[in-house]
């Protein structure tokens, strides 16, 4: 792990946000690649990356602050530099994405699901580079392992960020959560040219991040993601998991009807 870049005098550069950009241009490429396939124009899909990326920055932090109020943190902890610079939650992230991507492709004259379908399997390779920065960081680590493929992180700076404990042997659950975003994408990409109608990869995505989330949350043991009606089960994460599931079924559901209609038309 390496969570600080490098350091001019007291500003330091974080390895997170380097991986953060090299995620966003390999989620961008597979995008155009994919929307090129149905004709989307790549003018477009950049359009549509920029928007949603800021869209989803602000999502991830809205998330964080509000799990961070309702758990009892303080607001001027929680609005301070130090906790302003965490990267908030990525569910947030996605939700907040989602809205954008509603917006703009309307105002772009593009077809939603089409258009979706394209942009779907980028977004889980994003989230799955997007991890392996977690695991430079030392954020969003695991709980104690005795696996022989247990990590152990060593480096100050993890627990000045993140609190993360050194010298333990935990989960390398940011490797977890990096194998199941690219199975996800993989599951996708094969939907895709399978589909039945537009919009089922993106309810495919919903679903199977949902899942994927609820599973992985098992080996997590950064506490500060927050916990929800007092159950010790139901953190940020396996919550928004849950709504993740819920929000594909609607959405396959939904799609699926206006897809019949067009065709009977």
């Amino acid at each position: 792990m390496h969570p600080v870049l490098f350091r001019i005098g007291t500003f330091e550069v974080g390895t997170y946000g380097l991986i953060l950009a090299l995620g966003f241009f390999a989620a961008l490429a597979l995008a155009k690649r994919q929307a090129k396939l149905d004709g989307i124009p790549a003018e477009a899909v950049s359009d549509l990356a920029m928007t949603v990326l800021l869209a989803g920055l602000a999502g991830s932090r809205i998330l964080y602050i509000i799990v961070e109020l309702v758990n009892g943190a303080p607001a001027s902890q929680v609005f301070s530099l130090g906790m302003l610079r965490a990267a908030g939650h990525v569910h947030g992230g996605i939700l907040g994405a989602l809205a954008a991507f509603l917006w703009r492709s309307r105002k772009l004259g593009l077809r939603f699901g089409v258009t979706a379908d394209a942009l779907v399997p980028a977004t889980a390779l994003g989230q799955a580079i997007g991890r392996l920065g977690c695991l430079m960081a030392g954020c969003c680590y695991g709980t104690v392992c005795d696996k022989p493929w247990a990590i152990t992180f060593t480096n100050a700076d993890a627990t000045r960020f993140s609190g993360t404990p050194l010298f333990a042997h935990l989960h390398p659950v940011q490797l977890y959560t990096f194998a199941a975003n690219l199975t996800v994408m993989g599951l996708l990409l094969w939907l895709r040219p399978r589909r039945r109608f537009e919009g089922q990869v993106l309810s495919a995505y919903f679903i199977l991040e949902g899942l994927a989330r609820a599973v992985v949350e098992t080996w997590r043991g950064d506490g500060d993601r927050g916990f929800w009606l007092g159950l010790s089960w139901l953190s940020t994460g396996r919550a928004t998991a849950l709504l993740f599931v819920a929000i594909g079924v609607v959405l396959a559901v939904i799609l699926k009807r206006s897809s019949a209609k067009i065709q009977e038309a």
